[in-house]
């Protein structure tokens, strides 16, 4: 437990040192466009042969199975949410994070059903990426990681500072034990990929469009990504956002 504590002291401590030695917000700079556009070529590609047909296969479960699994994937995303509720100061939320989660996973079998939704506890997904945001640090280069997708330099520094926070990142791939609780790699990635297939094919109607109405795919996500992120960083509320939470 001890080691835990440490690893939370460190994130801590490195961003604050961000915060304080970084330069403030300033347009995002397309610093990479060659090579991203090569991978987003090979996303694209890994989509059509891998996600997408295994999104429409999901889409056909019944519905209960389907918002059931969004429920579970959803409820231990708000294990990271509430340490970056508390380096936000923003304790409202924090609240709204701990209830929702407490709730969620006993009355709520696991988080497979959702009644803090109806007490009206509806934390909004964090992460260091958005943290770092909301003290004003830029997002600095935009560029795109293979299968990942789209980023940027702060969220990249974010993603890695994540799987230090999180405490089912810590309990799964760093074979960790929290409060008894214990998973291995297989679980993080399973949580991860389930998510990311549930978020394909809830938003399969709206890839579609993209792609028939864009001149220029790459642009038009790179634009929707960094809006979404910046709407996160100003937590507005995600329910505006017709595709949902991106950074599944």
């Amino acid at each position: 437990m001890m080691r835990i504590f440490k690893n939370y002291k460190f994130i801590m401590t490195l961003v604050i040192f961000v915060i304080l030695f970084t330069p403030k917000a300033k347009s995002t700079e397309e610093c990479f466009e060659g090579p991203s556009r090569a991978i987003f070529k090979f996303n694209m590609a890994f989509d059509d042969v891998i996600l997408e047909p295994i999104a429409k296969g999901y889409s056909k479960l019944p519905s209960p199975i389907k918002s059931g699994t969004s429920n579970f994937t959803s409820n231990i995303s708000t294990l990271l949410t509430i340490p970056n509720n508390v380096l936000q100061g923003n304790f409202k939320q924090l609240g709204h994070s701990v209830g929702s989660f407490a709730i969620n996973s006993t009355v709520g079998i696991l988080g497979f059903l959702n009644p803090a939704e109806k007490m009206g506890l509806k934390p909004h997904k964090e992460d260091v990426g958005q943290t770092l945001g909301s003290y004003g640090v830029g997002s600095g280069c935009y560029f795109v990681l293979p299968v990942l997708g789209p980023t940027t330099a702060r969220d990249s520094i974010g993603l890695i500072a994540d799987s230090f926070l999180d405490p089912f990142a810590q309990i799964t791939i760093r074979d960790k034990e929290i409060f008894g609780a214990s998973g291995n790699a297989l679980d993080f990635y399973s949580v991860k990929g389930t998510s990311a297939i549930n978020f394909r094919a809830e938003n399969d109607k709206n890839f579609e469009s993209l792609e028939k109405n864009s001149i220029d795919l790459y642009s038009s996500l790179k634009s929707i990504y960094l809006q979404d992120r910046e709407n996160k960083i100003k937590n507005s509320i995600e329910d505006e956002n017709e595709w949902g939470n991106l950074d599944n």
